[in-house]
This record gives C-alpha cells, structure tokens and sequence, in this order.
C-alpha cells in the first residue's frame, strides 16, 4: 500500500514529501467510515481499514493554516482531550502564542464570563469532534469557526473546515500540528517560507 501511495502521490506538489507522510501513518483511517468521509477516503484494505487521501490530506492542513493565518495568536484556542495530542497542542501554542486546552476542556470557559478560567477567542482547533465534544458545543455557542481533524469514523456535520487524518496516532497528530505551526507563521510573515523551521516534528510528538 505505501509503494503504491507513493507511486501515485510522487508527482503532486506536496507541503513535504510523501514518505514524510507514509512514515508518520496520517493516512490509516479506522474499520469504520461515516458518510461525512468518505470523499477523503482513498481506499479500504484488506484488513477492513479505510485509507485516506493523502492529496487530500495535504490540501486541508495547507487550507487549515490558511484560515488560521486570518487570525491573532491570542485568538485561536486549540483542544485536545485525547492523551497523544497533549503535546502537540501544547507545542502549537508555544510556537505560535495560542491559547490551548490539553487535557480536560472546562465546560463553558467560552461562554461563561463569569468563570474565574474564562476565555475568549475567535477561531477553534481541535483534535477529534468526539472527546472534544464540550469543546464544539461551546464554539457553536458563539459562532465561531470550528478546524477539526477527523478521521473515519467521525461526523464532521457542524464544521466550518474538516482536516482528515490519522486523529489518534502520535505522529500523525505530531506532524499535522507541527505543519500547522510552520505553516501559519510562514503565511503571518513570521518566518519565511522556504527557511529552516527551528522545531522538528519529533518535538511536537509524545513519546
């Protein structure tokens, strides 16, 4: 499947190369698809797992950023209730000046004010629409836009912008989000695009 993949991905124009890609397994998807992924879905394996587009998957991050770049750091808030996205947020929001909750998401920290964690922002970036849900719902509150990554298996109904991937390996997450942070500082005019970017992928990915 990866010679395959590569054979086929070898001649786009990508954000890195394919192998970057391969290697890091953004593209296995889960046994199970909903009708809100399947136009990112590449193929389904033998062994029943859905295989996402990595064409795909390359145009979303770059629009993901692009959207993201529309915005002061102090704007975005980045979520992650799953564990193997703990460090990639954390390393998001220390490379760009976000705001981010990695772990736990109070319930109504954005809508609240009258909480002592009260937080305001105008665009959201999540991990995964199903542990994150508390997230979502407060975003819907105030309408703003929603980022989420998303594989298989999730809905991606209520989303202003659907980035399909690998939403539960460590690599996988580590590089969306270490692409994410080059990426809007390249397009903030914060760095230069093309220029050495100081953190590699492995620092934005749990051990």
């Amino acid at each position: 499947m990866i010679a395959s993949l590569g054979d086929i991905m070898a001649d786009e124009e990508l954000l890195i190369p394919t192998e970057d890609y391969l290697k890091s397994g953004i593209h296995i998807g889960t046994k199970f698809r909903t009708k809100y992924m399947e136009n990112f879905v590449y193929k389904t394996r033998p062994d029943g797992l859905s295989v996402l587009n990595i064409k795909q998957i390359d145009i979303r991050i770059n629009a993901a950023a692009n959207l993201l770049s529309n915005y002061e750091p102090e704007d975005i808030v980045v979520v992650s209730r799953r564990e193997n996205g703990w460090k990639p947020v954390r390393m998001f929001a220390k490379v760009t000046g976000s705001k981010c909750f990695a772990g736990r998401y109070p319930p109504g920290v954005m809508t609240n004010p009258q909480l002592k964690n009260f937080v305001e922002g105008k665009v959201m970036l999540l991990t995964d629409v199903g542990p994150d849900k508390n997230a979502v719902k407060d975003a819907m509150s105030i309408g703003i836009p929603i980022i989420a990554l998303c594989d298989t298996n999730n809905k991606a109904n209520n989303l202003d912008l659907v980035l399909p991937c690998n939403n539960k390996g460590k690599k996988s997450l580590g590089l969306v989000f270490w692409l994410l942070s080059k990426l809007y500082l390249e397009k903030r005019g914060l760095i230069n695009k093309g220029q050495a970017f100081e953190y590699s992928a492995e620092q934005f990915t749990e051990e």
